[in-house]
């Protein structure tokens, strides 16, 4: 039901998960060179002894695992780059994880990754971020840590989350267009003639008021657009579904429509990239994944057992097959479907054409640099809260919450120095201060440019693009 703060999520843990939390923020701290508070005399270090206690209670009879460096004594960073991580508590390590911690606790400095973590917070609960780490990782914390640390670097070092792709936008895509660099021009054009054909768009919300992202499988072609533009779109399209995340709803939809589908339409690439996304990088984001109207061309030819095959169970189990409209109503009200999937919302896609001036915001380094320090303070607040948190005070216990939600409301005062706009942002979806509206009348401050499925694309677009 909408509105059900669920289980294992801020607000809403058992004793053990709290401790566990615990356990991780301390790691967590570690790995950024955060030093760690001490108590008044100087002879005891109170967060590890928290750190025991936390561990104590959620070890119970269980068999201790060997660690080494990462929850002893020391915490220096220099001491976890040592650290040898026991490769029988993460054998299932199906993205290489593992591997990736160790080579960046090598090579990347401590508060490189603490200025990534604060980064990919953006909106969002600290504690629910970890949260989403330490579910996926089934509670175990030794692994929470290492797809915490590696996600980070996939951010920060190989897609360039925050500082290019959110930070250029569609309106960075248009600029590249017009670049006499051609791979830059081609990158460009291959972004944006996503958009504008509606590829893969967000849009309205399903029963338990998740934002849904619908798939229109037709709209690819293999080979049209290259590999670089598709990842950077598709990472384009989840960071922007996350930003329409709020409290008590933290995982989206996606609606793979395969009306029309064809072979020609079939491409695995796209399909591992957005799989590994999902299970490494954005974990417990995903509610549901509704496969709308697949023909029998994708099961008969064994299509669906390959990808299936690729799907970690908890994944797969989320995978539902919808083959009409009654079907869809079992996971969406019929006046929040589409028309185009025979519901009663008459909304269609179109694209706004980025407008003249839209991101000027981001050229105001004062500005900037005033939010950014405030938030800077703000960190480090909740950075010393937390460890008195984890010592046990009480008289935290409500400033915590209070210091996420200042982070949560600075960070929306932030964004529009940080992020280009977007559609969602030119449409009035995405409002002032974090507000998400789906279904509202908006007022354009300008007639806008669009670009709909109907409509020919530009010049330098095939109409091929459509079929």
């Amino acid at each position: 039901m909408p509105g059900t703060l669920l289980a294992g999520r801020p607000g809403n843990l058992t004793s053990e998960q709290e401790a566990k939390l615990k356990e991780l923020w301390i790691a967590t701290l570690r790995v950024f060179g955060v030093a760690l508070l001490t108590d008044e005399t100087n002879e005891s270090d109170n967060v590890e002894e928290a750190d025991r206690r936390s561990r104590a209670e959620t070890n119970g009879s269980e068999k201790k695992k060997k660690r080494t460096g990462l929850f002893g004594k020391k915490h220096k960073h220099d001491d976890v780059d040592g650290a040898v991580i026991d490769s029988s508590v993460n054998s299932n390590d199906k993205w290489g994880q593992t591997k990736d911690f160790q080579n960046v606790i090598a090579n990347q400095s401590p508060e490189d990754l603490r200025k990534a973590f604060w980064s990919m917070v953006k909106h969002d609960n600290p504690d629910g971020l970890l949260l989403r780490f330490l579910r996926a990782r089934k509670w175990d914390v030794q692994n929470a840590l290492i797809m915490m640390v590696a996600t980070l670097h996939w951010r920060l070092q190989e897609m360039h989350v925050d500082d290019d792709i959110m930070s250029k936008g569609e309106g960075g895509a248009l600029e590249e267009t017009k670049s006499s660099n051609a791979s830059l021009r081609k990158d460009g054009e291959d972004f944006l003639v996503q958009a504008r054909m509606g590829k893969s768009y967000i849009h309205g919300t399903d029963k338990e008021g998740r934002p849904m992202c619908f798939v229109r499988v037709r709209l690819h072609r293999k080979g049209e657009q290259s590999e670089p533009s598709l990842e950077r779109y598709t990472v384009f399209v989840i960071e922007t579904a996350r930003l329409m995340l709020a409290p008590p709803v933290d995982t989206a939809v996606i609606v793979f429509d395969m009306t029309g589908f064809s072979m020609a339409n079939m491409d695995y690439t796209p399909v591992k990239f957005i799989i590994k996304v999902f299970e490494a990088n954005y974990p417990e984001s995903l509610g549901v994944v509704l496969v709308h109207n697949s023909p029998w061309i994708f099961h008969e030819v064994g299509i669906w057992n390959i990808i299936k095959g690729w799907l970690d169970p908890v994944v797969a189990s989320k995978v539902h097959f919808t083959r009409n409209v009654e079907e869809l109503e079992a996971f969406v009200e019929r006046n929040h479907i589409p028309k185009e999937l025979g519901g009663g919302d008459p909304w269609q896609y179109e694209f706004v054409e980025p407008k003249l001036g839209e991101n000027d915001l981001m050229k105001d380094e004062s500005t900037k640099q005033q939010l950014l320090t405030e938030r800077a303070e703000l960190v480090k607040d909740f950075e010393k809260t937390t460890q008195e948190w984890i010592k046990g005070s009480q008289a935290v216990q409500q400033k915590r919450p209070e210091l996420a939600e200042r982070l949560r409301s600075g960070y929306w005062q932030l964004d529009p120095y940080l992020r280009a706009r977007s559609l969602y942002d030119r449409t009035g979806i995405m409002g002032k201060g974090g507000k998400i509206d789906h279904y509202g009348n908006f007022n354009l401050s300008s007639e806008p440019t669009t670009t709909t499925q109907d409509d020919p694309l530009p010049a330098q677009q095939g109409s091929k693009d459509l079929d």
